[in-house]
């Protein structure tokens, strides 16, 4: 189960997510993805509740990067200790800017 939580102010579009970000969660993050970036520079996905991320997370965060590449930025925050090693272990770390949980 997962929760989306979005709050947009002007350019930026702040994308919270809760629970587990997998196969059978990952079609709601997608239509938001595809549908509500229009108008959006600044993308920022909270991840400080989510717990779990699976390779089909993975493939729709990179789905957001390449939509806004051409338009903005795009950073990941408060990303937790497990979540952290499946972005090094994926190359993610190299790739998009990711701020670990505050500590």
């Amino acid at each position: 189960m997962m929760n989306i939580v979005k709050k947009q102010s002007d350019d930026r579009l702040v994308i919270a997510l809760e629970g587990r970000l997998d196969i059978s969660t990952v079609s709601d993050l997608e239509q938001v993805v595809i549908n509500d970036l229009d108008g959006v520079t600044e993308l920022v996905f909270d991840f400080e509740k989510l717990v779990y991320i699976s390779s089909a997370g993975l493939r729709t965060l990179l789905l957001a990067q390449k939509k806004m590449n051409p338009r903005g930025s795009m950073k990941v925050i408060h990303v937790n200790e497990m979540v952290m090693e499946v972005f090094i272990a994926m190359g993610f770390a190299d790739i998009m800017t990711i701020e670990r949980e505050k500590i």
